[in-house]
């Protein structure tokens, strides 16, 4: 499929030949929400902690005598039971992160870059290079093309310049083709790919 090529002041740069094989796929929303499932559950800290019966802080103290009360026959307060006491099977710190193929999530991959290929979000760009690391200009550049929320996706490596000035934009991230995931892909507006990050998907993905 072809591909318009724009540059940063809104004028076209020709056109770019896109691999069917992974811009254009039918997405499918089942293996799109398994990737996203996957890479939120990974990235989830998991250090929630409550205290057992053992951490609590109380007297160890038996609280009145065995026999005779007509009460139950407690040890300890630090008992679930009693206020205070400690939690019993409470959540502890772990990893919630769960194995997810390497054919999947690259698949993955592959659907979300289709879906904004299908959508008419996907854009193009001859190149994301500033000569100054100058957010004013960059800003004044993207509300003319007007991208409010996009994901700016470059070759092996992000020019400086032009990372530097994105760092303060609100709703506008920067990543080299190897940090290209199915998540931030799907909650941008726009995809905006250079041509190296065209060129470098396709070569990781094929």
């Amino acid at each position: 499929m072809k591909a318009d090529v724009i540059k940063l002041d809104s004028k076209k740069a020709g056109s770019i030949e896109l691999s069917d094989e992974v811009f254009g796929l039918e997405p499918r929303a089942d293996i799109l929400h398994r990737v996203v499932r996957y890479q939120l559950a990974k990235r989830q800290q998991g250090t929630h902690k409550v205290k057992t019966r053992s951490e609590t802080s109380y007297s160890t103290k038996k609280i009145y005598r065995q026999k005779g009360t007509g009460g139950a026959r407690h040890g300890d307060r630090n008992a679930p039971i009693f206020r205070k006491g400690g939690i019993y099977k409470g959540p502890t710190p772990r990893s919630h992160a769960h194995d997810l193929p390497k054919k999947f999530r690259a698949l993955g991959l592959k659907h979300a870059l289709s879906a904004k290929a299908t959508a008419g979000e996907l854009i193009v760009l001859d190149a994301a290079e500033l000569k100054e690391g100058k957010t004013k200009e960059l800003a004044t550049a993207l509300k003319a093309l007007g991208w409010t929320k996009a994901l700016v996706i470059d070759g092996a490596e992000v020019n400086e310049a032009f990372a530097r000035a994105a760092r303060n934009i609100d709703g506008i991230d920067v990543l080299p083709s190897i940090g290209a995931n199915v998540y931030d892909i799907l909650r941008r507006d726009q995809l905006v790919i250079t041509k190296a990050g065209v060129e470098a998907l396709e070569a990781r993905l094929k």
